[in-house]
């Protein structure tokens, strides 16, 4: 019964990733994950229907939680993806010095003049960023005295052409060590 719990949170924590995969469009894996998955599901899938008793379901259902659970957490440590961020600020400078920082960390920024609320200037800062780095955003405003900024965050499948998602000054401290 254990042993049934853990195989079943394993296969759900490989379905929770598979389908996050998929949703990136990164492909290579899903293939050897389902196979696994349909292997131990054929095996689980018997054990569960041939044995008398409620216990056995319940530990069915009790590891395919967790692996949701566990799952969910591995994907956030990961955190595939790519993401637009537009910040709003309401003071020039402050954008400025974010948008600075954020190219000389290598990142391709836009800003704008925009209009908020009520008609009143409102400062844009656009980055797009690798979803793993974001907190390298979230440190700068916070170094630069900028909380709770309003933010507007985006999910995007792919990007061409010249825009950088990836601190370039990081990647270049790692080749020259």
């Amino acid at each position: 019964m254990v042993i049934l719990f853990l195989i079943t949170a394993f296969t759900n924590i490989l379905a929770t990733l598979k389908t996050i995969l998929i949703s990136k469009k990164i492909m290579n894996p899903v293939y050897i994950m389902v196979f696994i998955d349909a292997v131990i599901f054929a095996a689980v899938l018997s054990k569960v229907t041939s044995s008398e008793g409620a216990h056995f379901t319940i530990s069915y259902a009790l590891g395919k939680t967790l692996g949701v659970f566990i799952g969910n957490k591995i994907e956030d440590k990961l955190a595939l993806g790519i993401l637009e961020v537009d910040v709003f600020l309401s003071n020039k400078d402050k954008m400025i010095e974010i948008a600075e920082k954020l190219r000389n960390e290598g990142y391709t920024v836009n800003n704008y003049l925009a209009r908020g609320n009520n008609g009143e200037r409102r400062y844009k800062i656009e980055v797009v960023i690798k979803r793993c780095e974001l907190k390298v955003l979230e440190d700068i405003m916070l170094k630069s005295g900028v909380n709770n900024p309003t933010l507007k965050i985006k999910n995007l499948s792919k990007v061409n052409g010249k825009i950088t998602t990836t601190r370039v000054n990081a990647v270049k401290e790692i080749v020259q060590a």
